[in-house]
Order: structure tokens, then C-alpha cells, then sequence
């Protein structure tokens, strides 16, 4: 498989799992350590490193998918991801940066589906071995207006 078919698949298998609600295997994706976050396109471009949607380890993805599971509170919903185009930026020994786009739909338990959100995906990612993972994957919100109902990651 060469690399750009194994970034393809990893980005693929992120989507997916969120969608099909395998959010338990989600953090599977990424290495440890790692970081994930979502943030405004207004803050990114500021250089803030804060956002909505935080993680530095695999053990604070799983944490937040158990708050999602048995603590938080919000109606239920699903999301469809559409991505691409999937650009390979660089690779530089074991870490490839990689820049996609993406739309997500959002479904709600009454079937009434929506468009969610947009953006980019900044990635950082592990090509060292044939099991390719998130380093970094920085969630870039096109609109400064973040929806309240924002539980599931993105």
C-alpha cells in the first residue's frame, strides 16, 4: 500500500467509526501521545491553541467518548462526513502533514438532517509503521458560531 493509499484509509476509518457510531474505536486512530483539536478558523488563524474540543492523550479521547456514552446530556444525533480532497502537504521521516476538507451533516433522532458543520483538517501523521495514526488532527471550523449541541468529535 503506498502511503498516500494509507492515509486515505486512516482518514476513511475516522469518518466512518464516527458515523457508524463506533466512537469506542475511535480512539484507536490516534497515537499516544497525541492531540486533537477543534477550533474556530478565526482563533486558528490567530495562533490561539485553545478550543472546544480538546485532547493530548489516547486516555482523554476515551474519556471524553465515556462523558459521551454515560455523562453527558444532549439529544440524541448522528453525523455523515463527506471529505476531500485529501492532500498529502509533506513527508518528513515517520510523520506525513496531510490537509483535507470536509462538510458533516447532522441527523437527528427525528430523521431532520441538517448541514452541521465545515472545514479543514490539519493532520499530522504517523507513517512509521503499516498501521498509520493521528499525531495531531486540528479540526478547523470554518464559521466562528459553534453549535451548542457539539458532543460527538468531528
Amino acid at each position: 500500500m503506498s502511503i498516500a493509499e494509507g492515509i486515505r484509509e486512516l482518514i476513511g476509518e475516522y469518518a466512518e467509526r464516527i458515523d457508524e457510531d463506533r466512537l469506542e474505536e475511535w480512539p484507536d486512530l490516534f497515537g499516544d501521545p497525541c492531540r486533537y483539536l477543534v477550533i474556530s478558523r478565526s482563533n486558528h488563524e490567530a495562533g490561539m491553541r485553545q478550543g472546544v474540543m480538546y485532547a493530548a492523550t489516547r486516555g482523554m479521547l476515551l474519556d471524553r467518548v465515556f462523558s459521551i456514552r454515560r455523562a453527558n446530556l444532549f439529544e440524541p444525533h448522528r453525523y455523515r462526513h463527506v471529505i476531500g480532497p485529501i492532500r498529502v502537504k509533506s513527508t518528513e521521516g515517520e510523520t506525513a502533514v496531510v490537509h483535507s476538507h470536509f462538510i458533516v451533516a447532522r441527523i437527528m433522532h427525528d430523521g431532520v438532517t441538517s448541514l452541521f458543520a465545515t472545514g479543514r483538517y490539519l493532520d499530522r501523521i504517523d507513517i512509521s509503521s503499516s498501521t498509520y495514526r493521528f499525531r495531531e488532527r486540528i479540526v478547523v471550523l470554518d464559521s466562528d458560531k459553534i453549535d451548542t449541541l457539539l458532543a460527538i468529535p468531528l
